[in-house]
């Protein structure tokens, strides 16, 4: 006698980088979580959030992970029509490495430093420290583009200066042996929204069960990661990650149980990114908190934690 299983459903989620949102979601398919929701999820790496928000304004994403800065800046801008749902690391989980020889933030003054690509979350976090450092980013320093998988050999070879690394990649780069960490971001006491998921708004109305399922699937999964150590270690060993005893603990100290999207970290970004072109410069008229509500309030996430 057949058995009748649900037909899964596909849902696009995009990312950047290949550091906290991928091994995140490496993590839950590792666990069969989505499967356990009947998700067919399909992951699609952009080079940058610049191009994974052109991505989803065509229409080829259901949802965006990881770079929020870059999705927030597309619909600060008025190109995309979409909304923040959720935000499980409201921390920057970043280093910015430099030449043994920088001393300071003082010296970096004429230095060459690297970014993903104009407009992408890289771009705008730079200039944020560069003015902590109180540097004009556009005098006294230069600005380059360089995709992720080049700067490492770049600043090795000292053809870079600094650059702004994810925690998974600092390791590699330290033992190296030509650079160092001038600041690590993670112990920085600021609110902003750096990963979390921007969906169109359009999908909110037509797919909500969808969204609703999906975003269920990433508490379960930011609390196997947070709790099941050799399950999380073992993602990032097979991706490859140089030293994941040394970003592990930064990585699932940082994850929140609750990822909704507050008004502190997302009006931080929304000024970080903000021009006199911009439409949108307001928290509440970005975020749509009502899907992690939901789940919350069932108590969901506290029988997860048994507390």
């Amino acid at each position: 006698m057949a058995v009748n299983t649900p037909a899964q459903q596909l849902v696009r989620v995009g990312y950047s980088g290949t550091g906290v949102a991928k091994n995140l979601h490496k993590t839950i398919e590792k666990a069969g979580l989505w499967k356990k929701r009947s998700l067919d999820i399909r992951l699609i790496y952009f080079t940058s959030g610049a191009t994974m928000a052109q991505a989803m304004v065509g229409n080829d994403l259901d949802v965006a992970d990881s770079d929020v800065p870059a999705m927030l800046n597309a619909v600060s801008s008025g190109v995309l029509d979409g909304k923040l749902i959720s935000v499980y690391i409201n921390r920057f989980p970043f280093a910015f490495v430099v030449r043994n020889e920088i001393k300071s933030p003082e010296d970096l003054k004429g230095k060459r430093l690297a970014i993903s690509r104009f407009g992408s979350s890289s771009e705008v976090t730079t200039r944020m420290l560069l003015r902590q450092f109180k540097l004009d980013p556009d005098k006294d320093v230069r600005i380059i583009q360089a995709t992720g998988t080049s700067r490492l050999p770049a600043i090795v070879a000292g053809q870079l200066d600094g650059t702004l690394l994810g925690t998974y990649d600092v390791p590699a780069l330290l033992d190296s042996g030509c650079c160092r960490v001038l600041v690590d971001m993670l112990e920085m006491p600021l609110d902003y929204a750096r990963f979390g998921q921007v969906v169109p708004t359009q999908l909110l109305k037509t797919k909500r069960d969808l969204l609703l399922k999906f975003s269920e699937g990433l508490i379960e999964g930011i609390y196997l990661f947070k709790t099941n150590k050799e399950l999380a270690l073992s993602v990032l060993r097979q991706e490859g990650i140089k030293g994941p005893e040394y970003s592990y603990p930064r990585i699932a100290a940082a994850m929140r149980e609750r990822p909704l999207p507050e008004i502190k970290g997302v009006q931080a970004v929304l000024d970080s990114v903000r021009t006199p072109k911009s439409k949108v410069t307001q928290a509440k008229d970005v975020i749509e908190p009502g899907l992690i509500e939901e789940i919350d309030k069932s108590g969901y996430i506290i029988k997860l934690y048994g507390k």
